[in-house]
């Protein structure tokens, strides 16, 4: 690796251009934007079947898009789009196709990974899991004493709990209202304590979702599961029913006393952050129905097809890649806010983080070399209005330049006296407030510079195919981002290091003696010898049961 050689990137006219067109902007506001400009909101704005995409409160003029496009275009853009939806293996540095998007795939051509068509076996795991889906949510899924499952653990982590998790709430309105599901992660005993202190053993059923079967987080709870089954069964035999694996290991699967059939399948060419459409929306399916789940798919399908087929200033994912590239790395902007005025995307914030800083959030490009622009940025926000009584001060009148996506929908799923239109005024209120602000104040402390950029996206409603909509446009908005970098956004050797240490110290933390691992730095030695001599006593007395 070289550190820190001069990346082509910063080198290219188009990159060159872009950095000259941004100094000439630095004396405009959005005001002068609009005012120089009746057909503005009509020159920036996008509207598909479902989608109204509005990106005029943006510091842009036409010669940005272009300069933008430009730069899209020299990175071979076109053609690298087209090598992932081909299943070329783009994710070269553990040698894998990235196909997510064949597990929505609407169509019936063929799809090739490495010369053989996976449709047939998508296919026939999406039979699998409707059969499944449909034996639980018809209460034919019986456990140990003949009763019916009523509740679902899904015990899981990273992108095989936030995809399934957010989608999961996100659509509760769609929902079964005869099956709870639960969502466990942390490997913090309180978590999983507080769920299995509200359910029965007989009723409840838990869903292994490991791509390996070997996530500390995810088996140590499994494994906690296991044991409370037991102590109302002491039978391993009988508890087999109360399991689902979804996982790429099968062996440790069946070792883990898991039927066979209970088995769901994970494909390598899918990464954990992109899976909802895989065998991991499973709890997707049993909550909403089979039906609901390939609406989803079709919303998905119809993004990927939008974002495949688009020109690229007709392409609503590429055109939000292009404005995060220029705040990110021309406005130096380290920050994104994702703000849903919608509760029930409360999650989506969070499961954004990680899809797009797990892949984006990279120091080397594709040749090995340390870069020297920024990548990714830092990821969050919160649904509305709440956050307007929480950060909305800082994006206001605080000294950072924070890009905001706004996204909201035209129709309610819970029509509340006048509700909606207090939720939507808020919505359109903020981005105004944000892009032109009020220096009629003679007050400084009053004063609202403006100029802030913000996208708003404008749904119909928030169905299962409009929520496929708005996850694809994002997933889309990730890769060109990465293509652009020149970076892999579909590993994450990141989260290795610490995985790998935290191993090493769990062994010195479950002997007695101090801590004699010399690799150890003296704040880290120090700290494990300071847990163990505080803590010991605790560690000697009785095994306690703390769920009932």
């Amino acid at each position: 690796m070289n550190p820190y050689r001069e990346n082509k990137l910063t080198k290219k006219k188009e990159w060159l251009a872009l950095k000259n067109h941004f100094n000439s902007l630095k004396k405009y506001h959005l005001k002068d934007f609009f005012n120089q400009d009746s057909q503005r909101v009509q020159n920036f704005s996008l509207e598909t079947k479902n989608i109204y995409f509005d990106y005029s409160k943006n510091i842009i003029t036409n010669k940005t898009i272009n300069f933008l496009i430009k730069l899209a275009q020299a990175s071979n853009l076109e053609a690298e789009i087209e090598k992932m939806f081909e299943g070329k293996k783009i994710n070269q540095t553990e040698k894998r196709a990235v196909l997510h998007t064949a597990l929505r795939n609407r169509g019936n051509q063929p799809i090739f990974v490495d010369k053989v068509d996976v449709r047939p076996a998508i296919d026939k795991n999406l039979l699998k899991m409707k059969s499944i889906a449909e034996k639980i949510r018809s209460k034919k899924w019986l456990g140990f004493s003949s009763k019916s499952i009523k509740n679902i653990v899904h015990l899981g982590i990273g992108g095989s709990h936030l995809g399934p998790q957010m989608v999961t709430q996100a659509l509760k309105k769609f929902s079964s209202k005869n099956i709870n599901i639960y969502f466990v992660s942390n490997v913090d005993g309180t978590q999983l304590t507080e769920v299995l202190n509200k359910l029965k053993q007989e009723e409840t059923l838990f869903i292994i979702a490991s791509k390996t079967f070997t996530t500390q987080e995810t088996m140590t709870n499994a494994k906690t599961a296991q044991k409370w089954l037991l102590e109302k069964t002491n039978s391993l035999s009988k508890i087999k029913n109360h399991f689902l694996a979804i996982t790429s290991n099968e062996k440790l699967a069946l070792q883990f006393r898991i039927k066979k059939n209970n088995i769901l399948p994970l494909w390598d060419w899918v990464g954990g952050r992109y899976s909802l459409a895989s065998s991991i929306g499973l709890p997707i399916m049993i909550s909403v129905g089979y039906e609901k789940f390939i609406n989803l798919l079709e919303g998905l399908f119809e993004i990927d097809s939008h974002f495949r087929n688009k020109k690229f200033h007709e392409n609503i994912p590429i055109l939000m890649a292009l404005l995060g590239i220029w705040y990110n790395n021309f406005f130096k902007a380290e920050t994104y806010a994702i703000l849903p005025y919608s509760y029930e995307l409360n999650l989506f914030p969070s499961y954004l983080q990680q899809v797009d800083m797990e892949s984006n959030g990279k120091e080397v490009d594709k040749n090995g070399d340390l870069v020297d622009y920024e990548t990714g940025p830092i990821i969050w926000g919160a649904s509305g209005t709440d956050s307007q009584h929480s950060f909305f001060q800082l994006l206001h009148q605080g000294t950072k330049l924070i890009p905001v996506d706004f996204i909201a929908f035209v129709n309610p799923n819970n029509n509340l006296l006048d509700h909606q239109e207090k939720l939507v005024a808020n919505f359109l209120a903020q981005s105004e407030a944000l892009a032109f602000g009020d220096d009629s104040q003679k007050i400084p402390f009053k004063k609202f510079r403006g100029n802030k950029p913000s996208n708003s996206i404008f749904f119909s409603h928030l169905t299962p195919h409009t929520l496929g909509n708005l996850i694809a446009l994002y997933e889309h908005k990730i890769f060109v981002q990465g293509i652009i970098w020149n970076i892999y956004s579909f590993d994450q050797w990141g989260v290795e290091l610490g995985k790998n240490i935290a191993k090493k110290i769990l062994k010195d933390l479950k002997n007695d003696k101090k801590s004699c691992y010399t690799y150890f730095n003296n704040s880290t030695k120090k700290l494990i010898d300071f847990y163990k001599s505080k803590y010991q006593e605790s560690k000697n007395e009785p095994n306690k049961k703390t769920y009932s």
